[in-house]
């Protein structure tokens, strides 16, 4: 089956007559990455859209795969061997940057709250540094990432984070720990926008949330990675020149810093230009993400897309669960080996240990809860996570036994689903790539703001036990649990709408002679064939 034959079967199966339309304007490799006009069309809202040769890198690849046969041995081939090549890094990737997140929730227990002299609110402030830096340069990283190329941008910053990190170990002073907290959230800042680009360039939409649950619940692996490390310092402290939780500090960052070099050398910036791909994979790269309706990204910042973003009320209810969910985030982040020292009486040492069934819990249930959404709803799944953790952050305040206590701080860190959903609703229902990267930015603002907040819940005053930390987790659980049906809704309602309204077929036929326009970088409203992703 050619690219034609299939992109005509579906312009066929939503408007007979649209694939009898003869082009009178088209994509060539002389306007292609130009400002010249190619077509307008209206949309069913009445706003005149231009479609210009300034279009996604997808196109250039895109204009010659007319030829190409394609069926589905050869997908699943391509399709193991993506994974094959980019996976494995990526998920080590994600679990060096949780395990670097999380080395001060580790170091305190082995003496770094004391080694400064914290007391009061001063060791939250280390949690909440992070996410200053990050909320700070949450922008700027996402025009970074767009306007070079992809791999090369986040491979620097991921080795000069693993040079601040291992920076920690030589502090004098608790200022100077700060300020390493502060660059340290810049330097990690363009980290998860750049993994969802990447998603989003290598997979279909129904592949992306469960792809996605692959690198990010390896979090989970950098909770247990980190927590072994920990522990193996913590209890051989006395054999170190050395203070044990300063090694700590430059394993991780010299883990991460040869992560970054691989990642250099590795991870391409976009499919066409993967090194181990030939000339006829690439091509089947392209066709196979083309139902996408998006496709590699576009370098260049626009301005229309950039307004869309602001004004489209999903971005903000994005932003507002990003809010809610990660104050909780920033609380068991930073202050989860505290309360198993503290609340529930292990030892430092065995606190280190015991913290790491949370890092399975997330590894295996993430990944086990996301594959179902392969077949059902991704918000339904991400529904069900928030259920499961809000059951269980109410066993942490509430309950009376220790046991059912520990379970209760174990099994919600299965909340990660949640997140995971949300960076796949970016990547696959967000069209436009100055859009996405723009709703991407507002999410992860959200994110450190929540995070930001996490850690100011758990007031010194109210050691051992943390009550108000405990009872903010479960209140942000139940306002999230409510924003996630909101969500469904307004993607439920937006293809509603579109397959009803006959201003949607007008439009259809309106850019249905142009050949290959799903890589024209129109946004999801633009473009009126694209549907959400449920």
């Amino acid at each position: 089956m050619s690219s034609s034959d299939i992109e005509k079967g579906e312009l066929d199966d939503k408007d007979a007559n649209v694939s009898k339309i003869e082009p009178v304007n088209s994509f060539t490799r002389d306007n292609i990455g130009k400002k010249n006009l190619i077509t307008t069309f209206t949309s069913p809202t009445g706003r005149v859209i231009s479609v210009t040769g300034d279009v996604d890198e997808a196109m250039k690849i895109a204009i010659d795969i007319d030829d190409i046969t394609y069926d589905k041995s050869q997908d699943k081939k391509l399709f193991r061997k993506v994974n094959l090549y980019l996976l494995p890094l990526i998920c080590i990737l994600y679990s060096c940057q949780f395990m670097d997140k999380v080395s001060t929730s580790y170091a305190a227990v082995m003496g770094f709250r004391d080694a400064f002299n914290m007391v009061g609110d001063m060791y939250s402030w280390c949690g909440t540094a992070f996410y200053l830096g990050y909320l700070f340069f949450e922008f700027p990283a996402n025009t970074l990432i767009q306007r070079f190329p992809l791999a090369k941008v986040t491979a620097a910053f991921i080795m000069l984070w693993g040079m601040i990190l291992c920076l920690h170990s030589a502090c004098k002073s608790y200022a100077a720990i700060i300020v390493l907290r502060v660059i340290l959230g810049i330097l990690e800042s363009a980290v998860t926008p750049a993994m969802v680009i990447i998603t989003g360039q290598w997979y279909r939409k129904e592949e992306q949330m469960f792809i996605t649950s692959i690198w990010f619940s390896f979090n989970g692996l950098g909770t247990i990675m980190g927590g072994a490390i920990a522990y193996g310092l913590a209890s051989r402290s006395e054999s170190y020149s050395i203070a044990s939780w300063k090694i700590l500090f430059i394993v991780t960052g010299l883990m991460t810093l040869f992560v970054g070099v691989c990642f250099l050398f590795h991870i391409p910036d976009d499919p066409s230009k993967a090194w181990f791909l030939n000339d006829q994979e690439k091509k089947l790269i392209v066709l196979r993400i083309k139902n996408n309706q998006q496709g590699f990204g576009n370098k260049h910042f626009k301005l229309n897309q950039f307004k869309e973003a602001l004004t489209d009320v999903q971005t903000w209810l994005f932003f507002a669960f990003a809010l809610a969910s990660n104050i909780p985030n920033g609380s068991l982040t930073n202050f989860g080996s505290i309360l198993l020292n503290t609340d529930f009486g292990y030892s430092s040492e065995d606190s280190l240990l015991m913290n790491m069934p949370c890092g399975a819990v997330e590894l295996v249930g993430c990944m086990a809860l996301a594959y179902f959404s392969q077949k059902h709803s991704r918000l339904l799944i991400s529904l069900i996570s928030m259920i499961i953790a809000l059951i269980c952050a109410c066993l942490l305040s509430f309950a009376g036994s220790k046991t059912a206590r520990l379970v209760g701080y174990y099994v919600q860190f299965v909340y990660p689903v949640t997140m995971i959903c949300s960076l796949s609703c970016f990547s696959s229902n967000t069209a436009g790539h100055t859009k996405k990267i723009t709703t991407n930015a507002i999410y992860l603002i959200g994110y450190c703001v929540g995070n930001l907040i996490g850690p100011q819940t758990f007031i010194a005053k109210q050691a051992p036990s943390y009550t108000g930390g405990k009872i903010s987790i479960v209140v942000c659980d139940c306002i999230s649990l409510i924003i996630i049906c909101l969500n469904y809704l307004v993607y439920w309602n937006r293809n509603r709408v579109r397959n009803k309204n006959k201003e949607v077929d007008e439009a259809q036929a309106s850019v249905a002679h142009l050949e290959n326009y799903q890589f024209a970088d129109m946004t999801d409203k633009e473009n009126p064939y694209f549907r959400y992703c449920l």
